[in-house]
């Protein structure tokens, strides 16, 4: 008895020297990051199952009502390859809150149109899903200095293409890059310097 207590005593000493001097990775939660106050993203790791289903619906309706369309785009607004493992962890979410700022601008657009009610629980859900996610967004973090690198290029994409491409063009980039937005991008942010 003696000699197991004993080794959960040493156990928990190693442990605790072990994290305290950085030899082994503690997780950073999102909200200990520099200028992110009040950020509590770990509850969107994953969706529920009824908002899984209408964001489905939603966004067979948006491909359906794109079939009838003549758009194409001059530029891949969200690239196959574009990661956001790839950026420093403060970066995640400044990245995601400008591709979900264009979201649902465009969807916004949308639901005045026929799509309306398809459109209603998704853009809820995707606004309280932003609302939470500027608490992460560090000030200043999308001007400046801090901006750089990888993310400067992807806010300038993004920006880019709102003055430059269609509105067409637009509504399909954001249409094709929902499911990937709420499965990888959303969780990785939620999962902080876990995502890897």
């Amino acid at each position: 008895m003696r000699m197991k207590l004993g080794c959960r005593l040493v156990l928990m000493l190693l442990t605790t020297v072990l994290t305290s001097t950085g030899a082994v990775p503690v997780p950073t939660p999102l909200r200990t990051l520099p200028g992110a106050r009040g950020c509590h993203m770990s509850q969107f790791k994953s969706l529920s199952p009824q908002e899984l289903k209408a964001f489905k619906t939603a966004k067979d309706a948006l491909e359906e009502s794109l079939l009838l369309k003549n758009w194409s785009c001059s530029s891949h607004l969200f690239p196959k390859a574009r990661d956001l493992r790839r950026l420093q962890v403060w970066e995640r979410p400044v990245a995601l809150e400008a591709e979900l700022a264009l979201t649902l601008k465009v969807l916004g657009t949308m639901a005045n149109s026929t799509l309306g009610d398809t459109l209603d629980e998704p853009l809820r859900t995707l606004r309280y899903i932003h609302s939470k996610l500027q608490a992460c967004v560090p000030a200043q973090a999308t001007t400046g200095p801090r901006a750089q690198g990888l993310l400067r290029q992807w806010l300038h994409r993004i920006h880019k293409a709102e003055k430059m491409e269609s509105h067409d063009c637009l509504e399909a980039s954001v249409t094709f890059n929902l499911v990937r937005l709420l499965t990888l991008d959303l969780k990785c942010v939620a999962s902080g310097d876990l995502c890897v």
